[in-house]
């Protein structure tokens, strides 16, 4: 059993303040000491960068889309460790889902699995005694949600709070908090900007970050909060473990190694590595936060690998001694200029590319590794070109492995996500590497890269890392730069 106090804070729909109510509510408890953690429903990495950085721990994604029903609490119980309390940020309406499966991949899905309370935040800037209404839809729809309370934000008046507090108490539902207008301000920087402001340290996120504390702090009634979350009961499950997923992929002690997609994996799988043979991975990043979800780092590690986050913006260097290379969905493509700039990095990026040794580019790193995007030269390990064109492509994608790769053998479906605004051509190199129902093959498979749009999420199958880091080790008589 594993006890975690724990809330999940949803919404009828986008714009009621979710966000910034998540940021401000670790922000302000851990500004009183209470060790919290953040999670973020769905694939966004930007949101979950931000409640990372108001909880001092890396924030977390919880997507049944991405990693399976069955993984949610595992991960959760995992990154939530030893805190006082974990709030989980929803996505979108508390009923809403992308695929049209609210039942398995809504925000309510995820709290039920979690057994968790959930807190409607309501902004009610044009609403009266109709919030009762409102509120009492969203609790009667699920009987199986525990639908625990509201947090009013765009309030008008003492009046106004007053009228809404009346309704709500007449359908018994408590009020945790209740925001005036313009109490609650939309500081964080701006969204284009993705994860950057935290991977970089601005120190304009951190400033951010610490108003929406204080403005939580002040009317926001948060020992009652900790209170509901103290309520939730412990998760039956035992937590999410890097080494034990690795663990399971070898056949067992005295074994040897098992081959994983085709790649040796060593007996040290899931165990400590021997230090003279773990494989320098370098994951682009930086020291507050990475491109890609935590989860990769920790399978890398448990897989044997010195995981080195290096940033791809400012470093002139691959860390020395790399063996291979990943660069996650969440570099956002409004770093392109800056990418274009850094010559030095983008020469050994493509030293290490030609070598054979691992590289695997997701999102943003296909069009890093492409020879120019938008005029601007990149690195030239593909003979591609990119062109940034009005509106995004955003979506989940079940993909099949088109070439065998360090990612995926040849065949193997995964499901990933899609945003960008950048288009590729050609969109496949002569090696595709996936194909998708309704669409023609992406990406590129060539010597030891893997490059593509699609975002992964590693949880979902722990052997990628297990098979780039033998094929790191495999790498390590090739000549390159240190």
């Amino acid at each position: 059993m594993t006890a975690v106090p724990r809330l999940v804070l949803s919404a009828p729909s986008s714009g009621h303040g979710t966000n910034a109510l998540a940021v401000g509510l670790l922000a302000a408890l851990a500004e009183r000491g209470v060790p919290v953690a953040g999670f973020k429903v769905g694939p966004d990495h930007v949101d979950a960068a931000y409640l990372g950085l108001a909880a001092g721990r890396p924030g977390r994604n919880l997507d049944p889309r991405l990693v399976g029903v069955d993984r949610l609490a595992p991960i959760f119980a995992h990154g939530a460790a030893n805190a006082g309390l974990a709030v989980v940020q929803g996505t979108m309406g508390l009923y809403d889902s992308v695929s049209g499966r609210p039942d398995e991949e809504s925000t309510a899905a995820v709290a039920t699995a979690l057994r968790s309370p959930v807190v409607l935040v309501v902004d009610v800037a044009a609403m009266g005694q109709s919030v009762a209404a409102l509120v009492h839809g969203f609790r009667s729809y699920d009987e199986q949600l525990w639908l625990a309370g509201v947090i009013l934000t765009q309030v008008a008046s003492p009046r106004h709070e007053t009228m809404l507090r009346e309704a709500l108490d007449d359908i018994d539902v408590p009020v945790y908090g209740a925001l005036r207008r313009h109490e609650l301000p939309p500081v964080l920087p701006a969204r284009r900007l993705g994860v950057l402001p935290v991977v970089g340290q601005d120190p304009e996120a951190a400033r951010a970050v610490r108003r929406l504390g204080e403005a939580v702090a002040a009317t926001v009634e948060l020992d009652r909060l900790l209170a509901l979350g103290r309520s939730a009961p412990a998760l039956s499950i035992p937590a999410w473990s890097a080494a034990g997923e690795l663990a399971a992929l070898v056949p067992g002690p005295g074994a040897g190694g098992a081959a994983v997609g085709g790649a040796a994996v060593g007996p040290g799988i899931g165990g400590d590595a021997v230090a003279s043979s773990a494989p320098v991975v370098a994951l682009a990043g930086g020291s507050d936060g990475g491109f890609s979800y935590p989860e990769t780092a920790e399978l890398l590690r448990a897989a044997g690998a010195e995981v080195v986050t290096f940033d791809p913006l400012r470093d002139e260097a691959l860390p020395a001694g790399t063996r291979a290379l990943v660069i996650g969905a969440g570099l956002p493509e409004v770093s392109a200029r800056d990418l274009s700039a850094n010559r030095r990095l983008c020469i050994a990026v493509a030293e290490l590319a030609r070598t054979g040794r691992p590289v695997v580019a997701e999102g943003t790193g296909l069009l890093w590794l492409s020879r120019e995007l938008d005029g601007l030269p990149m690195c030239g390990v593909l003979d591609a070109t990119g062109v940034t064109r009005n509106g995004l492509v955003v979506g989940y994608r079940e993909a099949t492995a088109r070439t065998a790769s360090v990612v995926a053998e040849a065949g193997a479906t995964v499901r990933g996500y899609k945003q960008h605004a950048a288009v590729l051509t050609p969109r496949a190199g002569e090696h595709p590497a996936w194909d998708w129902g309704g669409g023609a093959p992406e990406g590129f498979v060539w010597r030891g890269v893997h490059a593509s749009q699609l975002g992964l999420h590693w949880a979902a199958d722990p052997a990628m890392a297990a098979r780039l880091v033998a094929a790191a080790r495999q790498a390590e008589g090739v000549g390159a730069p240190a």
